[in-house]
């Protein structure tokens, strides 16, 4: 009789557990994953062949929660678990959202591609048909404002002509301070004044609750650059996709021989900007033994919370990056 009682529970754990992996929820597990040699992803034409460190872009997973990874991830110190809203736009679904991904990794790629070529000495020319609105969070703070179709032209009256210096202009204000949009909707030019909010993942950040995208757009380059990063996607790889390109570009050897690591955005003035899951690449960086990690200045507190050994460096633009790397020496 006892025996039948045990194995029944054990049946009921063990059933109930199944079920809680594989009952999905709305809600998503940010977990640390791996670091990636960039020379093994990008290879530029006439490269300088010379005993160089190694660049390396860190990933993080994200994945749909069940109700068995959102308990796990809830526990795990290091694991983020982010509601589908705050992730996804509310006409999207999950298919659509990785599609946007893997634009704005395409985007982060010709933007890097443009930043290095042209601090290499080329002239690189861009065509671009222009940024839209795809969507807004739920109650998002540019609601009534703003809606879907409408073409970003300038913030605060400096053009934009790519997604990624929308988000870069607006964080350098306040959370709650207005931010001037001029738009083009159904053929009609505005000036709208949209207010901020509070970024999801920053008090301190502001946030307009937008999704935009650059529509079809490319660089003419003078110089070959071929990149093949699989299915990592975002655009937070843009300034270690810079040094990469450069580091093949140059004769010289910008790592001083070291591992570097860093994440961050890159716009075309050679701004790096704030990126999600950083708590979780500094754990990805530790792991893989990185000397050196450069971060997005707004991000540095969250990333010094979590960081035991590696050294961690807060950049706002490129300059600050190569101006780092200049004073290590050749180990």
């Amino acid at each position: 009789m006892r025996y039948n009682r045990l194995l029944r529970t054990a049946l009921i754990v063990i059933f109930v557990a199944i079920l809680g992996f594989f009952v999905k929820i709305d809600y998503f597990v940010i977990s640390p994953s791996r670091a990636v040699d960039l020379s093994d992803l990008i290879s530029v034409e006439n490269v300088f062949e010379n005993e160089r460190g190694s660049i390396y872009l860190l990933t993080v997973t994200q994945q749909r929660a069940s109700l068995l990874t959102a308990a796990y991830g809830y526990l795990h110190p290091h694991m983020n678990i982010n509601p589908m809203e705050r992730v996804i736009p509310a006409d999207m679904d999950e298919g659509e959202y990785r599609e946007l991904l893997a634009e704005n990794m395409i985007e982060s790629q010709h933007l890097a591609q443009v930043v290095a070529l042209r601090r290499a000495g080329f002239e690189v020319e861009i065509v671009t048909d222009g940024v839209e609105v795809i969507g807004l969070f739920d109650d998002a703070p540019a609601e009534n404002y703003l809606e879907e179709n409408d073409m970003v032209t300038a913030v605060d009256g400096i053009p934009v002509y790519l997604a990624t210096e929308v988000p870069l202009l607006v964080q350098d204000r306040k959370p709650g301070e207005a931010v001037n949009i001029s738009l083009v909707r159904n053929g009609r030019e505005m000036l709208i004044s949209v207010p901020t909010g509070t970024h999801p993942d920053d008090e301190h950040i502001p946030f307009l609750g937008i999704y935009i995208q650059t529509l079809s757009w490319e660089p003419v380059l003078p110089v070959g650059v071929t990149m093949n990063t699989g299915r990592i996607g975002g655009p937070s790889a843009g300034l270690m996709f810079v040094l990469e390109i450069m580091n093949q570009l140059l004769p010289e050897d910008i790592t001083g021989g070291n591992n570097i690591a860093g994440t961050g955005t890159i716009d075309l003035n050679e701004n790096v900007g704030r990126v999600g899951g950083i708590v979780q690449k500094v754990i990805a960086a530790e792991k893989a033994g990185i000397d050196y990690f450069f971060i997005p200045e707004s991000n540095f507190d969250d990333a010094q919370r979590v960081a035991n050994k590696i050294e961690l460096i807060p950049v706002s633009n490129l300059d600050e990056v190569l101006d780092y790397l200049r004073t290590i020496d050749n180990s």
